[in-house]
């Protein structure tokens, strides 16, 4: 595929099911060259055998939550200042009637127990800033009094619009709609006024999550409080009454886990998917999410936290006759796996594939899937006919062509198996060969089409990737085994894997090789060109460069580094990209997002300048508006310009024969 193919990539998000399991509504979102933004709707589809077709015809329209009697579906669409507002519409399909009007835009939303009412978060930004006052510029505003330590974060930008919570009226999709009178006249007497929302929260404190309780009189809610003097991941849960706002503690810091997700099966129980960070509430090291069922007696684990990882992709809950259903990551993959409450674990959908939402009633299961050949899917699970597609978005991808990468497993130089991947144009060759890292480091490269590879594949390069020791999805000793020592086993597991597949296959040239990744793979990249002076070229994006001056800078500042590479200068030194970048020789592209707070711009800035003093080639692309997730959910204009970047340094410096 090209870079212009990035069109075709349409993701599947997390499906609702109806309560007999006969209609599945979910969303799709692929990127729009020509509107320049992800573009998306929601669908609905009649189990076993219907057609998928579209519910909603938004730019943007994401989040379905469908109704306790199954009639209606609310979800998040885009007003016309890009913030997200609540929405309803028949699962027949029709005009959506708007329900919020938040200026700070609406984040989480769910349905009520009965269906009459709808809690949901909001940020809530400070009067006069934010657009708040007409016509004042971000420019005028005043100043921002940071007391704390954090107060900015990727992607939201500064801390001081605290999400809240909120309870609305559930209106109906067959109302009459609201009219606006006309100024000189009075209010007409027929019209539906939209029901004011109930804040329930107050203060600088910012919500997390709308779980409401098996009886509807709470809601369950993980607090964030952000101005304070040292950095504590561990959370608590507050149940917060719908009628008065009061609050009672379901689970307190005491039990020092961080909770990424809090769910109330059908008896009333209370589950949540959580990862223990310490008595010093920050060990965060390859966290080994876990599923945990609070008890009166305190919280229970029922996964194992050291083979079995819930966490960072997407993970949520579903509830079957008493089990729950969760997603756990493992060699590339995503499995989908039920866990009974006596902690029993059974795999439910597995293969080459990566699940990233499912749904589960009357005993039918869906999930959202990529694979090898698809970006996004619906599949239905049957406990006798097996898996089976529901849609195919894939088409527009094979159509456009779509190499399957060739898995291997690679003993490195200590004996330790190396896991990845190679994907290699159609021909003979040799080919050249670009070395590519991801970021994290507890992160992973998956099955599923990925276009970072198949745009080099279809510009004639080889691609070797793989998941060295800091990667996710092989066990938790596996991912903290870089722990304050990063740049040492994952530097050779890297190399490792990369030498023993390009010496094992004639068709991949081992003189022509080129390095490039994001995030902690820029940070390998920049180690590696210190190291190892063979590539003829290399791209260090977003890179994590210079441990120092990361605590000030990055909105993960105040924790990540202390626990990846220490507080010792000297140890610090000794892991840190920007302590040898006096050793690189290699051309290099140095490519930034502008809003990265992240790996904060002068991370490749201050990297980029010591290149140029030292009379090493190199330039930077700098990318206006965007931040972390550039390659991931930029623009696309951007997206496609960052591509036709990097084939333009590759044809410069690793040109294809």
């Amino acid at each position: 595929m090209r870079s212009v193919d990035i069109e075709a990539l349409v993701s599947v998000g997390r499906p609702a099911l109806s309560s007999d399991g006969d209609v599945a509504v979910f969303a799709t979102s692929r990127p729009d060259l020509v509107a320049d933004r992800g573009v998306g709707q929601l669908w609905r589809v009649d189990l076993p055998d219907g057609a998928p077709r579209r519910l909603t015809r938004g730019v943007a329209d994401k989040a379905p939550r469908l109704s306790p009697d199954d009639a209606t579906v609310a979800f998040l669409r885009a007003d016309e200042r890009g913030r997200a507002q609540v929405f309803v519409v028949s699962v027949l399909g029709g005009e959506p009637v708007q329900v919020t009007d938040q200026p700070g835009g609406v984040t989480d939303v769910a349905w009520s127990p009965d269906g009459t009412r709808l809690a949901f978060s909001a940020r809530v930004p400070e009067p006069g800033r934010y657009g708040t006052v007409e016509g004042r510029d971000a420019a005028a505003e005043p100043p921002r009094r940071i007391t704390g330590i954090r107060w900015h974060s990727n992607g939201a930008g500064y801390l001081d619009r605290p999400s809240h919570l909120f309870v609305v009226d559930a209106p109906s999709t067959e109302a009459e709609p609201f009219y606006t009178p006309a100024p000189a006249l009075e209010a007409p007497e027929k019209r539906v006024i939209p029901a004011e929302p109930t804040r329930l929260t107050e203060g600088d404190t910012s919500w997390s999550g709308v779980v409401w309780t098996h009886d509807g009189s709470e809601l369950l809610s993980v607090p964030d409080v952000i101005e304070t003097d040292r950095r504590d991941l561990r959370d608590r849960i507050v149940a917060v009454a719908v009628e008065g706002g009061a609050e009672r503690e379901v689970l307190s810091t005491s039990a020092d886990l961080s909770v990424a997700e809090v769910a109330v099966a059908p008896d009333g129980a209370i589950f949540a998917l959580a990862n223990d960070v310490g008595p010093e509430g920050v060990d965060f090291v390859a966290p080994g999410v876990s599923l945990f069922l609070l008890e009166a007696e305190g919280p229970r684990r029922l996964t194992d936290a050291e083979t079995i990882d819930l966490g960072e992709v997407g993970s949520h809950l579903s509830f079957d006759n008493g089990d729950v259903l969760v997603q756990d990551r493992t060699r590339g993959r995503l499995r989908l796996l039920r866990v009974t409450r006596g902690a029993d674990v059974s795999e439910v959908l597995g293969g080459d594939l990566e699940v990233n939402g499912h749904a589960v009633a009357n005993g039918r299961v869906v999930a959202s899937v990529a694979a090898p050949e698809s970006f996004g899917e619906l599949v239905l699970v049957d406990p006798v006919a097996g898996v089976r597609a529901v849609t195919d978005f894939g088409a527009a991808v094979r159509e456009r062509g779509v190499v399957v990468p060739v898995e291997h497993e690679i003993a490195g130089r200590d004996g330790y198996p190396v896991h990845g991947w190679v994907a290699t144009p159609e021909g003979e060759g040799p080919f050249p060969v670009i070395l590519q890292i991801h970021g994290g480091p507890y992160a992973s490269y998956g099955v599923h089409v990925f276009d970072e590879t198949q745009v080099l594949v279809d510009a004639g390069y080889a691609v070797v990737y793989s998941n060295p020791r800091g990667s996710a999805g092989y066990g938790r000793a596996h991912g903290r085994s870089i722990r304050q020592k990063m740049g040492t086993l994952d530097f050779f597991d890297v190399l490792d894997f990369f030498d023993g597949v390009v010496a094992a296959d004639p068709r991949l040239d081992g003189d022509r090789v080129g390095v490039m990744g994001g995030s902690y793979g820029g940070y390998m990249t920049a180690w590696i060109i210190a190291h190892d002076h063979r590539f003829a070229g290399a791209i260090v994006e977003r890179g994590f460069l210079d441990p120092t001056a990361f605590p000030g800078s990055s909105d993960i500042g105040s924790f990540f580094g202390q626990e990846y590479v220490g507080t010792d200068p000297e140890q610090m030194a000794a892991q840190s990209p920007m302590a040898v970048v006096d050793r690189v020789r290699t051309p290099t592209l140095v490519l930034h997002s502008e809003l990265d707070f992240r790996c904060p711009l002068e991370q490749a800035t201050r990297y980029y300048a010591a290149l140029k003093r030292q009379g090493t080639e190199a330039e930077m692309l700098v990318f206006p508006g965007e931040d972390h997730e550039l390659t991931r959910a930029g623009r696309p204009q951007h997206r496609v310009q960052r591509f036709d970047a990097v084939l333009e340094w590759w044809a410069r410096y690793l040109p294809v024969a």
